[in-house]
């Protein structure tokens, strides 16, 4: 008996050690007891793994299996919404512009300081479920809408509860310092982080990574420093917010601390990429961001040439509306021009190194986690291909179908 077979796929596709993906004809997996435990060809599976001796078997015939994606990069709970500055943008409003007037960042921390625990805890089930629709299987998700202690304990604890809650893979990070709130200097507003957000965070173990938006106008490097370093000695791995409007360090930053990731890094030089591979950070590009801003893609390109993974994911948040890990792969290949070979793999494998998961996340080698997609493609290159809509048909989680459309 196996918990679940999947056969007659079209193709399966998998990311491996050394190949961007690893392509099975006519392909089949295996899982049992939540973990992967064989792949290959359907004939190979279904004579070791009958699928009438399974808990529960699907026929995959003209779909694809893929690993279920890993999006490591979003900031998924908060209060409220800015819909209206969706067309202030259109209008020419920059994203500082909209700041200095009172919104951006400090109008969402408003509204979030103002929802119930409750209310963030729903709002962030409901977006899970858009992602779970999209194939997201496991999800980074940050803090950051509160910038003061009860807030942010506020969020994660909302974090907490939504990943007992669902299906997904729900990875907590805090970021209270993802901007400065009003009436408080940057210098001060850091000690408060430091000296109260982070020992409250930390007592609760409600977080995994501490991140900080290292920006001009934002945080200095050296009060990015300060910060990711409080919040090594406190047990959580740095995340950096690096390169995104200018290069002010944030890379730099990174690799110094052999950060686990430095995410957005449009503004990355040859240097910056060279320091982020040589210290084992994995870059995380943001397509999605980009394209909600009308700005320049990150050159995936360049850090190709320099032989450094990258990852890629949503940056969902209320300034850049998407959960979808579909359309960050479409948004690669058509907007970074990468191939749909390299996209996949920095959505699955790369995006899990991308927050420290080394079980076989990302991947359907033996062992892994039984998280898997059936795409309704016939030929993985199809997704992105085939952009602007979704493809995926069935969702696994550990052995388990959490979704079927």
């Amino acid at each position: 008996m196996t918990d679940l077979v999947v056969s007659n796929a079209a193709q399966l596709a998998t990311p491996t050690e050394h190949d961007a993906l690893e392509v099975i004809p006519d392909g089949a997996v295996a899982i049992d007891d939540g973990v992967v435990v064989a792949t290959g060809s359907t004939d190979e599976i279904t004579r070791a793994y009958p699928p009438e001796n399974a808990a529960n078997s699907i026929d995959a015939t003209g779909q694809t299996i893929l690993p279920g994606f890993v999006d490591p990069h979003t900031h998924a709970v908060f209060g409220g919404t800015r819909a209206d500055e969706f067309t202030a943008k259109l209008e020419g409003a920059s994203y500082q512009e909209i700041l200095e007037d009172g919104g951006g960042i400090l109008r969402t921390v408003r509204s979030t300081r103002e929802a119930s625990r409750d209310q963030l805890v729903e709002n962030l089930v409901a977006q899970l479920d858009v992602m779970l629709a999209h194939g997201t299987t496991t999800a980074e998700v940050k803090s950051g809408y509160g910038l003061d202690v009860e807030t942010e304990l506020k969020l994660l604890e909302a974090i907490a509860t939504a990943d007992e809650r669902h299906p997904i893979d729900v990875v907590p990070t805090f970021m209270g310092a993802h901007a400065v709130p009003e009436g408080v200097t940057a210098d001060d507003y850091v000690d408060r982080v430091v000296e109260e957000q982070l020992p409250a965070v930390a007592a609760a173990d409600l977080a995994e990574f501490c991140d900080v938006f290292c920006e001009a106008g934002v945080f200095s490097v050296a009060q990015s420093r300060r910060v990711l370093e409080a919040g090594q000695e406190a047990g959580l791995a740095a995340k950096v917010h690096a390169e995104e409007f200018e290069r002010l360090g944030g890379s730099q930053l990174a690799a110094s601390l052999e950060a686990t990731s430095a995410d957005h890094l449009l503004q990355a030089t040859d240097d910056d990429i060279d320091a982020l591979g040589e210290a084992g950070v994995t870059p995380v590009l943001l397509p999605g961001t980009a394209f909600s801003l009308g700005t320049e893609y990150a050159d995936a390109a360049a850090f190709e040439a320099a032989d450094v993974p990258v990852a890629i994911a949503t940056d969902f948040n209320p300034n850049c509306y998407s959960q979808s890990m579909e359309f960050a792969i479409d948004l690669a290949c058509n907007g970074m021009r990468m191939r749909p070979a390299a996209a996949i793999r920095s959505a699955t494998r790369t995006a899990a190194a991308a927050i420290d998961r080394t079980d076989g996340t990302g991947t359907l080698c033996e062992g892994a986690p039984g998280d898997l997609v059936v795409a309704n493609v016939a030929d993985y290159q199809h997704l992105p291909y085939n952009f602007g809509v979704s493809t995926v048909r069935t969702v696994v989680k550990g052995g388990e179908v959490v979704h079927r459309e």
